[in-house]
């Protein structure tokens, strides 16, 4: 009898331990109301391009173009840099693996929108804990008419030191060995899902064998800000499942459209085993030899 209550008492104490964490995980998507409250709290990571950021941004934000995040490796666009250059970029924005950046991109279309996605995935691999995303971009912030600066922020850069999380991505490789296994999401739109149209730059229509589709236009609104949890939930369980440890890997045409399903999927529906596929339909449609439908 001892020994059972002293079982409980330290498995009591072994989740409290866990609390402080889980209480402070980063929202994946903060509202203008959220990130005005808590501006002193955050880094702003702004990615537009230069002349937008001195045009007018959320004051106290930093600028680093969504260029240097997502770059051009041979034929393929959006692709990671190497880890050492990451770390070079995160040391010169100061940013540490500690530090709570929220990322804000234009909203008005979805290559846009996946700006922050994209950049906001990409901190998670290199290991930032806690990464959100501005719903509605600097779009939402400026209709909510919030204060915005025109006086650049440079940051205080500090080495970089953080480990990065390599079972956020996945090569080809990897792909093909979880095919019949994973649940491979394909969050193009469904004509493009279908194999009936394709953007100029992939080299053929269709999808990987076995992927289940799962639009991004099910996770925003008409303004471009998200949906609420519920909706995103009820939109991704009928076709992902509710095994939040099965295997999922997203994959789009480059690789930056399905980040937004990613931070949905594992940071705010709690999947832990989501990878994103680097590489999407630009590689996979290109070897004739990858397994495809239809």
């Amino acid at each position: 009898m001892v020994n059972a209550k002293r079982k409980v008492m330290v498995s009591l104490l072994a989740l409290l331990l866990l609390l402080p964490a889980a209480a402070f995980a980063a929202e994946p998507f903060v509202t203008t109301e959220w990130l005005e409250a808590n501006l002193s709290k955050v880094t702003v990571l702004d990615v537009r391009k230069v002349e937008e950021y001195n045009e007018g941004h959320i004051p106290g934000s930093i600028n680093v173009f969504y260029g240097v995040w997502g770059i051009k490796k041979g034929v393929l666009l959006n692709e990671l840099p190497s880890d050492d250059d990451l770390k070079d970029i995160l040391s010169a924005a100061g940013i540490e693996p500690t530090t709570h950046v929220v990322v804000v991109s234009k909203a008005e279309t979805m290559p846009f929108r996946t700006d922050a996605t994209r950049v906001a995935w990409t901190l998670r691999y290199a290991g930032v804990e806690n990464v959100s995303v501005l719903s509605g971009g600097i779009e939402k912030w400026i209709a909510d008419k919030k204060p915005l600066s025109k006086e650049a922020v440079k940051p205080k850069a500090k080495p970089y030191r953080g480990k990065f999380n390599k079972q956020f991505f996945a090569n080809k490789a990897q792909v093909t060995g979880a095919l019949g296994k994973a649940v491979i999401v394909d969050v193009r739109p469904p004509e493009f899902y279908k194999g009936e149209k394709k953007l100029d730059f992939v080299p053929a229509t269709g999808r990987i064998k076995g992927a289940v589709n799962l639009p991004p236009a099910l996770l925003y609104n008409a303004d471009g800000t998200f949906k609420t949890k519920a909706e995103i939930e009820a939109a991704a369980k009928p076709v992902v499942g509710t095994d939040l440890d099965k295997e999922i890997i997203v994959y789009c045409d480059t690789g930056k459209v399905c980040t937004n399903w990613w931070l949905a999927l594992h940071d705010l529906l709690g999947y832990r085993n989501v990878k994103v596929y680097d590489g999407s339909s630009m590689e996979w449609l290109a070897d004739p030899a990858a397994p495809k439908e239809p």
